[in-house]
Order: structure tokens, then C-alpha cells, then sequence
């Protein structure tokens, strides 16, 4: 007797190795502009060019993205800012992981001390239009090409 050929309907090849899973990060990316430009920081851990962003971090449990926001500039830039509006949202896909991104309009608080990288890393003002040619990682780069379109 003959084996049967035993495909699913929906045509899926079940025997595929399952594709591994990809961890998922929520970050809060704050768009601080001032009078010098929009700030950028560089990810002084990866090696290359392109490793500006803007600068904020991951979104703790709890947390929402205006509140990470606030305490992630703390943290690294000793600088504390208010939330705006929200601008956009961006998802981008490293080999390791998903990244899911909201970024957000902020200004220096009132009294505010001048940004100052407190964990190794570099900054710099872009004017907006200069954005897209700046050096963004991939996961900011669309939506820098967006915002400074928009302006």
C-alpha cells in the first residue's frame, strides 16, 4: 500500500523548522528640538557609522511611553524634559528582535540643565532638514525621513 501524501489544506509545510521567536522591545524615542537643532545620540556599543538616534530607551512594565521617555533622558542625558504630542510610531525588525517605536515631541523643562551624555555616549544637534543624511540607525531612519519631509 502506498503512503498517502498527507499535505495541510492551507498548503503549509508543517515538517519546516519553526522559525526562532523574535523578542519584541517597545522603546520611547524623544524628538528634544531646540534652538541648536533636533539631539541625537549615537550608540557608542555598535561599531560602524550609521549609529545615531534619538535618544530615549526601553519602556519598562507599567510604564507608558511618555513617562520612559521623561526618566530614560534622565538617566543618560541628565536632563529633564516635558512630553509633547506623540509624532509617530514605527515598528523595525533586527535579526534579534522587533523593535516598536513612539516617538515623541519634547522640550527641556523649565530651569532644565543643558544635556550632557552621562553613559559614554556622544550627541550632536542636526537641523531637521539634515536628518535623513545624519547617520540614523535603521529603526529611526524612516521616521526622520517623515518628520523632516513634514517641516
Amino acid at each position: 500500500m502506498k503512503a498517502k501524501d498527507t499535505k495541510p489544506l492551507d498548503g503549509a509545510d508543517k515538517s519546516a523548522v519553526p522559525l526562532p521567536r523574535v523578542r519584541a522591545v517597545e522603546v520611547a524615542a524623544g524628538v528634544l528640538c531646540t534652538g541648536r537643532g533636533v539631539l541625537l545620540c549615537d550608540r557608542p556599543k555598535m561599531a560602524g557609522p550609521d549609529n545615531w538616534e534619538f535618544p530615549g530607551g526601553k519602556i519598562e512594565p507599567g510604564e507608558t511611553p511618555e513617562e520612559a521617555l521623561v526618566r530614560e533622558l534622565a538617566e543618560e542625558l541628565g536632563v529633564a524634559v516635558v512630553p509633547g504630542r506623540r509624532l509617530g510610531e514605527m515598528t523595525h525588525d533586527y535579526p534579534d528582535k522587533r523593535v516598536h517605536l513612539y516617538f515623541i515631541e519634547c522640550v527641556p523643562a523649565p530651569g532644565a540643565a543643558e544635556p550632557s551624555p552621562r553613559e559614554g555616549q556622544q550627541m550632536k544637534f542636526v537641523r531637521i532638514e539634515e536628518l535623513p543624511k545624519a547617520g540614523l540607525l535603521p529603526a529611526d531612519l524612516p521616521f526622520a525621513r517623515k518628520f523632516a519631509a513634514s517641516r
